[in-house]
């Protein structure tokens, strides 16, 4: 019990009372800050916050951020990991971080659409010029390097299109070149699909990529409710070189979308697992369907790079794509995604909705690479596999309308 000693205003904000240590609990505690209180000056000029050894302002870390940083770090075989507001924020802030007017990028041709727009857009601005190879041939891949050629994005498995690239014989090439630096947006293998530092390639092994991006939104969060980004390095010079860039952008994130992060993982692994068993039985029911020519999903013998995926995953976590027969016009491919009632109509994926969009490919792949016809991209959630298929079917009569 306290008495006031002040006005009521100054003793609400400077009130005495602090609650006793050693509170644990299975949710860890959440903090937000702007402002980080130090004892005295010299605790702050001799604070410093690169190796979390201390707080010294909210941008650079609380507890909560930096909990969740190591435990992702854990996730995806790296060792420091910084933050960042979205996937496209992280794969901005590795550009940024490591490229300079002069230099090259190269990024598949099956990458994340906005990692490729950011590349034609702002990196274009800046003096940095780019690339698209094929991400099924390391031999494209080889002849595209140039001495300003400074970084290689892989995606695996591919945006939308979902094929699934040789990652052994694409780092084989880059690690002929030392100047480079390899990036990955992981987002899809959520870090349980495969090791991305480090792959299996007999004896000696191939080394992994450099950096490790993934979009919390998606499977980590899982609520589709939470925009968030994370970098995964292994290198302590690297991440530092990162983290600069990162605290000169002011980077950062909420208190509330860390909370719901770290009650997400937890339960990753389960998750990811029912996404990718639902996927396989629903990708296994559009094969017997005449209304698509081809389904796309790694696990699939058909699909293209499956004996890649087959070589370096045992997931494949819970996306389905569909090309539909060209006797039915984009208009009617419409009709069947207006028609389902339990897949809603919505971009991202990882969250417990099941969810469907069309695509015209030929306008997001090189000329003459796009497979025809009118693509659909499912993304399985949580629902009884079942459940979806019937929607699914029920949907297909819309075709013909």
């Amino acid at each position: 019990m306290s008495q006031r000693k002040n006005a009521p205003s100054t003793d609400l904000i400077h009130h005495a009372y602090e609650p006793p240590a050693g509170f644990r609990s299975v949710v860890p505690g959440i903090h937000k800050a702007s402002t980080v209180i130090f004892e005295n000056t010299s605790a702050l000029k001799a604070r410093q916050w690169k190796d979390k050894t201390g707080y010294t302002y909210g941008l650079h870390g609380t507890p909560s951020t930096f909990t969740l940083e190591e435990r992702l770090a854990t996730l995806e075989g790296g060792l420091q990991t910084l933050l960042a507001p979205s996937g496209l924020a992280a794969i901005a802030l590795v550009d940024m971080a490591v490229l300079q007017a002069g230099d090259e990028v190269l990024i598949p041709d099956n990458a994340y659409g906005p990692n490729k727009d950011l590349a034609r857009g702002e990196l274009a601005r800046w003096g940095i010029s780019h690339q698209f190879y094929d991400p099924l041939r390391a031999e494209d891949l080889a002849g595209r390097i140039t001495p300003r050629t400074k970084l290689i994005w892989l995606e695996a498995a591919g945006s939308v299109t979902l094929e699934f690239p040789d990652l052994v014989g694409l780092l084989r090439v880059a690690r002929q070149h030392p100047q480079l630096v390899v990036a990955m947006d992981n987002t899809w293998g959520a870090g349980l699909a495969f090791d991305a530092f480090s792959f299996d390639d007999g004896d000696e092994g191939t080394q992994g990529v450099d950096i490790s991006v993934h979009a919390l939104t998606k499977y980590p969060s899982g609520g589709a409710d939470v925009l968030m980004g994370s970098i995964t390095t292994r290198d302590e010079a690297l991440h530092i070189q990162l983290k600069m860039t990162h605290m000169r952008m002011g980077l950062g994130v909420g208190g509330n979308d860390v909370e719901a992060v770290l009650r997400g993982l937890p339960t990753l692994p389960l998750r990811y697992a029912a996404h990718d068993a639902a996927a396989r039985q629903i990708a296994q029911w559009w094969k017997t369907r005449p209304e698509v020519t081809q389904v796309l999903h790694p696990a699939l013998p058909e699909s293209p790079g499956h004996a890649h995926w087959a070589h370096t995953c045992t997931s494949a976590a819970g996306l389905v794509s569909v090309i539909f027969d060209g006797r039915y016009s984009p208009r009617q491919v419409d009709a069947f995604i207006d028609a389902l009632n339990l897949f809603k109509i919505g971009y991202s994926w990882g969250g417990p909705v099941s969810l469907a969009v069309p695509y015209q490919l030929s306008s997001m792949r090189a000329a003459g690479t796009a497979p025809q016809g009118t693509l659909v991209r499912l993304a399985i959630g949580l629902e009884d596999p079942q459940d979806l298929v019937d929607d699914l079917e029920q949907a297909l009569a819309a075709l013909a309308a």
